[in-house]
Order: structure tokens, then sequence, then C-alpha cells
């Protein structure tokens, strides 16, 4: 039976690639054999990143990016074609995690979070789906959360909450959108993860308690839960799937 997990020759972008989940993604789809475009706005890391992928013994190349600077994002989509040739992947990672109370939260932090966690999606996924339009070909998985789908008592997670369930719409619609063109777009909705912006909140004592309460796993999401769902998404195993959010979350959302 053929391997439909195979990425063998296909080209990749992951934005968000210079720390925690956005690594586990690029190292995930890189170990099925896809060349891999990592994006960021901390080139030290990224070079660090980019050594590690091209220890598996496939091509990464980095690009200094930050998803709030439309023309920054137009540049670097038109420097990976230009580099590779094509873009048969996006996984749309970069995003904040600012957490405050309604009431509090600032202008600067609301705009700040719609223009990382909703429109830099939005404006990768435009660009990158410029491409795959011609090509007739592309997967696109936009990284949700939980709280696409749910809130969290206790929590003041309105603002952070409002750009995730904008991303899941947005998956819908450009599903819908480009269905025919051999683009499939979906979602994943990781619960919380001990990697990247949640490290810390996940650390805090207090906050191990509600994850022990409220996962049915009793455990934050670790490196690696997430790489057969980057690769499904990514591969010809899920070219029948689009417009979809498959949550990763030990069970949180099924209580």
């Amino acid at each position: 039976m053929k391997n439909l997990f195979d990425l063998t020759g296909k080209v990749a972008i992951v934005t968000g690639a210079s720390s925690g989940l956005g690594v586990d993604f690029a190292r995930a789809l890189a170990n099925q054999g896809a060349n891999i475009a990592i994006v960021a706005r901390r080139e030290e890391k990224l070079k660090e990143v980019q050594k590690e992928i091209e220890e598996i013994g496939v091509t990464c190349r980095y690009y200094v990016c930050d998803v709030m600077k439309t023309e920054q994002i137009k540049s670097a989509v038109e420097q990976v074609e230009k580099d590779f040739g094509r873009i048969d992947i996006l996984v749309n990672n970069a995003g904040l995690g600012l957490v405050d109370k309604a009431e509090q939260t600032t202008d600067e932090m609301w705009r700040n979070m719609i223009d990382t966690n909703l429109n830099g999606v939005y404006f990768f996924a435009r660009e990158v789906g410029k491409v795959m339009l011609k090509q007739k070909y592309g997967r696109i998985i936009n990284i949700g959360s939980i709280h696409s789908t749910v809130s969290m008592k206790g929590m003041p997670v309105t603002a952070y909450c409002s750009t995730k369930g904008g991303v899941l719409m947005l998956t819908k619609s450009l599903a819908t959108e480009w269905a025919k063109e051999g683009i499939t777009v979906n979602a994943i909705g990781p619960g919380y993860f001990a990697l990247g912006m949640a490290e810390g909140v996940v650390a805090d004592p207090e906050f191990v308690k509600i994850i022990e309460f409220m996962c049915p796993m009793g455990r934050a999401g670790k490196s690696g839960d997430l790489d057969t769902t980057v690769v499904y998404l990514a591969s010809e195993a899920s070219r029948y799937i689009t417009g979809q959010i498959i949550t990763v979350d030990g069970g949180w959302t099924a209580l």
C-alpha cells in the first residue's frame, strides 16, 4: 500500500517556527520528507531551528517576518516560492497569548491579538493561497485552540477566544472557497501545552491543578503530541477533509 503520509519533495512553510509548537510542526513534517521554510521574527532562534531541521536530511531555509506586517508576509511568501519553486503546505502557527480581564484589556493589547492571531493567519493564507491556486494543490493548516470553540471559567481569555474563534470560521470559509481548487484548509485546536508561549502558564502549580481537574488525561500536552495530526492534515491521507478543526486536548472539550 502506498504511504499516504509521505511528504517527500513537498515544500512546507511553518510560521512562528522559532520556538514551541512551531518547531515541533517543522520537525514532524521534515521527518516525513518535506523541505521546510521556517518563518518568525527572531533570526538567531531561526538559525538554531534551521540547523536542527537540516540534520534530518531535508532542505530548510529561514525567513525573518513579522506576521503583523503585511508587506513582510508578501515578501516572505514571494521569496519562498522563488527559492523552492512551489509551496505545498502552510502551517499557520504564529500566535500571541496575552491574557487580561475584558474591562482591563487595552486597545493596544486587543489590536495586537487581532493582528497576530487572526489578521496574520488570514494574510499568510491569502498570499500562500495565490501560489496554491496556480498549482491547483495545497494544504493549509491553521492553528486554532480549544478556545476556538470554548471559553474557560475563571480565566480572562476573551480577546484570545475571539481571535481563535475567528481562526475557526476563517478556516471554514477559505475551505469552501478553495475546495474545488485542490486546496484543503483545516485547523488544529491544541489544548494547553508545556511549550512556547503557554509554558510558563502550564508550569504554574495552581494551573497544574486546573489541568488535572479539567483534562480527562490529567496532564498538559507535550512535545510530539501534535505530530501525527499535522502530518495527517498535510498529507494525501486527508485529501477529502476540509473546513474542519481537529482538537488535540487530552479530552478537555469532551466534558
